[in-house]
């Protein structure tokens, strides 16, 4: 039993607790049930998990909250579960980290086929993501790329006049990228990747949304841009050299 994959269950509805749990049992993973963020953090704190199944409406902590916890000290993939289905609400847990977005009522095959997707993306993503392009610099570099300097080491970006420019944790991991993949096209399944690990499925224009933010922090004309280009039916290149201090 300790070698099946475990998966865990937040979710304040026991019925749902109950069901989902039976189902996941039955195709062969290990699933523990919890109702709160307490809970699961105690099961977190008592033993490996390999992924959440993650409700967005719960008492107290909601899944947001949770999630945004979870991603400042693990990379466990995060499944959201919510009756709240707007496009809106799927941008802002993918950004903050969830790997897959499922709306209640949700078919228990779909949820199923949903995680071994992600499982199987994650077990993988080292060795395909190294293969394919090169990961965000480490601390202590000092990037420089037309007339704009970023400061891995405080992760701190000032403009060609020196004004200090605020990053989102998101678009300071997509500048990394592209700054250490200077004039290569890089798909959304790639940035995706290297940038949070993520899922690259339904909604994978997360990254479309991500990158328009940074074009608005970086770009003289954001709906022209000169250093982030769209290539059409490949995805993004950063059209500047970069120069490594």
């Amino acid at each position: 039993m300790a070698s099946l994959p475990h998966l865990l269950i937040v979710d304040d509805d026991p019925d749902i607790r109950q069901l989902v749990r039976q189902y996941l049992e039955r195709n062969g993973f290990r699933v523990t049930a919890t109702a709160d963020g307490n809970a699961m953090r105690q099961v977190l704190a008592g033993g490996v998990v390999d992924l959440i199944i993650l409700d967005l409406m719960l008492p107290e902590d909601d899944g947001l909250t949770l999630c945004r916890e979870l991603r400042s000290a693990s990379k466990i993939p995060v499944i959201f579960l919510t009756a709240v289905g707007s496009e809106t609400d799927r941008i802002v847990g993918l950004e903050l980290g969830a790997d897959d977005y499922l709306t209640k009522p949700f078919s228990a095959r779909e949820l199923l086929a949903r995680i071994r997707a992600v499982l199987r993306r994650t077990s993988s993503r080292g060795d395909h993501q190294e293969a394919q392009i090169q990961q965000p610099h480490g601390r202590g570099s000092i990037l420089r790329f037309s007339g704009w300097t970023l400061d891995t080491a405080h992760r701190q970006l000032h403009s060609p006049d020196g004004v200090l420019v605020e990053l989102s944790g998101g678009e300071y991991e997509l500048l990394s990228v592209f700054l250490k993949n200077p004039q290569i096209v890089l798909n959304r399944d790639q940035l995706l990747d290297a940038t949070r690990g993520r899922l690259a499925g339904p909604y994978d224009r997360s990254i479309d949304v991500q990158v328009g933010r940074l074009r608005r922090k970086i770009e003289l004309d954001p709906k022209n841009p000169e250093l982030v280009k769209t290539i059409r039916s490949g995805g993004y290149v950063l059209a500047t050299d970069v120069e490594t201090s």
